[in-house]
């Protein structure tokens, strides 16, 4: 007798999937709920379980889009070898259940109910990335069961109680703050593990040839993500997971060894005239900072206006005094902390930049905690530096390197990512001369670096050549007027050509 196997229904939206890995080659003998493939749609990546025990002949290749309810493989039970594998495996299951029916959790019969937790006051909802529990699966206390993205960065989620997982938010499934994601049949004690992970060695003695874990070598849904963002094959990582699976964590790590030799990573070179398209997903954090940057635009009354800044006086002073810096404070003497004290003395002297609108009320600071944008393999982070107003250009500079490290490495909390009442952007960096940047809501202003050049001026009657950065200061006009935004600007601006007055607080 042969079995069909035909794509399950996966969501209201979704009408069709694509088969990313077959886990199981054509001809092999698979068990009942083994995970023969993983499939993906628009919205998430899941897992297909075989419906019984026999031989796989697959219909489908990888690659393939498959409609909802079409056959994507047969399994065979009258193949030889397929029956004969029922009778351990049933036998396995009774034996294994023997000993520990008395150790099966037991239900109390309450429903706990998980919602979407508050992570942070600029955050209104989240989206569910990947389930790392399947539904029915038994969970313990404050074991990690899921991951979920805002669009500021991916954060984990775990049980609230002990007992049975039921589902109810889908991966892809995007949340308000508070929305239900799943509930817990509360149970008490705990399964026994299973003596036995092969009914078939169990019964023989040994593993059949070829019968290797399924998971060797493929990545978890979020490894897969961060290693299709990072442009790895998963064939280029070594899994450490159960099975040889790759982790998260070994998707993270792959970055170094990928660094040390770029020229296996480099690709070949086209050949002449040929035309090709490559189409990516957009992961779901992506997707929520693009809808949250639309909406910045549609409902603040944004406008940036520019200035120019000789940096020469701070280079001249960063030049003689970076090396006895670094020797006492054991970090280098950089741009950002004399940009970060500039700014908050311009803040101080005009609140309205360092403030913003809730509902029909204004919301001002007395106190200047500094975003600062860092570019990460996974996109923008905007870690805070809390209350830089009253730190020194040291403390500045180490805490700089401490968010940049962590933002990098993707170890940023939620935390450490919301509550800033103003953001400083570098695009000089990578070169940008002159840009607009948009605002980090709910603040009403964000400041633009940008690359040093030199530039001809006009000086005391004559034409010198100086360094010159161009500053961009985008602001909300529904708070902010253009005279203190302005005035903003040209105080950071005489400040940073006089660093003697940070210093001297003057």
């Amino acid at each position: 007798m042969s079995e069909k196997v035909k794509v399950p229904t996966v969501g209201e939206s979704i009408s069709e999937v694509t088969i990313a890995t077959w886990l199981k080659k054509d001809g092999d003998r698979v068990e009942m709920d083994e995970v023969i493939a993983e499939l993906e749609s628009d919205k998430a990546t899941f897992e297909l379980p075989s419906p019984k025990t026999g031989v796989l002949k697959i219909v489908k290749q990888e690659g393939d889009t498959v409609p909802i309810g079409e056959v994507i493989c047969e399994i065979d039970t009258d193949a030889k070898g397929a029956a004969k594998a029922e009778a351990p495996k049933e036998a396995a299951k009774a034996a294994a259940a023997a000993p520990t029916a008395s150790a099966a959790p037991k239900a109390t019969g309450e429903v706990k109910e998980m919602k979407v937790p508050a992570v942070g006051e600029s955050i209104t909802e989240v989206t569910i990335s990947t389930w790392l529990k399947k539904d029915g699966d038994f969970v313990s206390l404050d074991e990690v069961i899921a991951e979920v993205e805002s669009d500021k960065a991916t954060f984990e989620l775990p049980a609230e109680a002990q007992g049975i997982l039921k589902i109810v938010a889908k991966e892809g499934t995007t949340l308000p703050i508070g929305g239900l994601i799943c509930k817990i049949e509360v149970a008490e004690g705990s399964p026994q593990p299973s003596s036995s992970k092969s009914p078939v060695s169990t019964a023989s003695g040994s593993t059949p040839a070829g019968d290797t874990s399924y998971a060797a070598g493929h990545p978890s849904p979020a490894a897969g993500k961060i290693l299709a963002e990072k442009g790895i094959s998963s064939g280029q990582v070594s899994g450490t997971g159960v099975g040889g699976r790759i982790t998260k964590e070994d998707a993270m790590n792959a970055q170094a060894s990928q660094q040390k030799s770029p020229e296996a990573a480099a690709p070949a070179p086209a050949q002449q005239g040929m035309r090709e398209e490559t189409r990516e997903k957009m992961s779901s954090m992506r997707r929520t900072i693009a809808k949250r940057l639309v909406a910045v635009k549609n409902e603040t009354a944004m406008l940036t206006t520019f200035n120019e800044v000789d940096m020469k006086p701070v280079m001249d002073l960063r030049s003689r005094y970076k090396d006895k810096f670094k020797e006492k404070y054991g970090v280098g003497l950089g741009f950002m902390s004399f940009f970060t004290k500039a700014v908050c003395v311009a803040l101080q002297e005009f609140p309205a930049v360092n403030s913003y609108i809730d509902g029909n009320e204004a919301v001002y600071h007395n106190y200047c905690d500094i975003s600062i944008a860092v570019s990460t393999p996974r996109g923008l982070v905007v870690p805070v530096i809390r209350n830089a107003e009253s730190m020194s250009m040291a403390e500045i500079e180490k805490e700089v390197v401490r968010l940049a490290t962590r933002g990098r490495d993707g170890k940023l909390s939620i935390e450490e990512m919301t509550g800033g009442t103003f953001s400083i952007t570098n695009g000089g960096v990578f070169g940008s001369m002159l840009s607009t940047p948009i605002l980090n809501p709910p603040q009403s202003a964000i400041l633009g670096m940008h690359n040093i050049v030199q530039r001809p001026i006009a000086l005391n009657g004559e034409v010198v050549i100086r360094p010159i950065m161009y500053l961009a200061l985008s602001y909300d006009h529904r708070i902010v007027d253009g005279k203190e935004s302005v005035s903003f600007l040209v105080k950071v601006k005489e400040l940073l050509e006089d660093p003697g007055r940070l210093i001297l607080g003057v």
